[in-house]
């Protein structure tokens, strides 16, 4: 919800790399990680959108067990994002997390 949203850019710390922006609150080691994506109207049309909110959801799922304690994150994607393959918006999804030293 929108003020989950709101109180993690508030409370939570910020980092931009490359075609990613991320917003992330560490939480107490028993609870599980949650993340959302956010894809503006700038990036295109609805199936543009759909497909990038996929590819950040299928990185976080398959690298999720090597975050270094649980999170809240919210990854926001850039323009530069669109049509990219899916191993380019896993190298950006790993290079913002290792740069806020989230993944071991």
């Amino acid at each position: 919800q929108r003020r989950d949203f709101v109180r993690l850019r508030q409370t939570g710390q910020r980092i931009a790399v490359g075609s990613l922006v991320l917003n992330w609150k560490e939480l107490p080691n028993n609870s599980l990680s949650r993340m959302a994506v956010i894809t503006t109207k700038k990036l295109g049309p609805a199936i543009i959108r759909t497909r990038t909110r996929r590819l950040l959801r299928e990185c976080f799922r398959v690298h999720q067990h090597a975050l270094r304690q649980p999170v809240e994150m919210v990854m926001i994607a850039r323009r530069s994002l669109v049509g990219c393959k899916y191993a380019s918006v896993e190298k950006n999804y790993l290079a913002v997390m290792h740069e806020a030293k989230l993944i071991v």
